[in-house]
């Protein structure tokens, strides 16, 4: 089984990507658990609801883990609610580092902000491009300094799909 992550700021791609690879490429797609929590609890989140988000995605990751496909397209991962906690709430809490580390992700495909429109949904709250842009270096620091398979995705959306399908393509080659 191979696993990819979609990483990187709101707005870049990641949820339409995600759907994209799994389209093409088949295996299993795991959805970013906090915005069906959103959804469901009709609110603004807190820093006390970051357990239950990352336990969720948690969840859904390990139950499509464990039905061993050939691919595994995850939509986000624990970096995604580490960096969104601390950005929102100036802390996050420390087991998120473990669980985070203790999964094995064989590519991050990392979205960058640049060259693609920010698009209000009613959930997002960074229109700023220097925001997703800090988001962005933050979780490529955090990709460099753990040393994990990072392929950086810049481009307009055609170019996009493209350096994402040739970096999965790499990665199933037997």
């Amino acid at each position: 089984m191979k696993v990819v992550v979609l990483a990187g700021p709101e707005s870049s791609g990641k949820s339409w990507l995600a759907a994209e690879l799994h389209a093409h490429f088949g295996g299993l797609m795991v959805r970013e658990y906090v915005r069906d929590f959103m959804d469901h609890h009709q609110r603004d989140t807190s820093l006390a609801d970051i357990p239950a988000i990352a336990h969720g995605q948690l969840a859904w990751e390990d139950a499509a883990r464990a039905q061993q496909p050939h691919l595994l397209v995850l939509d986000t991962h624990l970096l995604t609610n580490k960096l969104w906690s601390q950005t929102l709430f100036g802390d996050y809490p420390a087991w998120l580092d473990d669980e985070l580390l203790a999964r094995h992700y064989d590519l991050h495909l990392l979205l960058s902000p640049d060259d693609v429109e920010w698009t209000a949904d009613g959930q997002r709250c960074q229109p700023e491009l220097a925001d997703r842009q800090a988001f962005f270096q933050g979780s490529l620091a955090w990709m460099q300094q753990h040393r994990q398979a990072v392929v950086v995705i810049r481009g307009d959306w055609e170019a996009r799909k493209q350096a994402a399908f040739s970096a999965v393509e790499h990665l199933l080659q037997p």
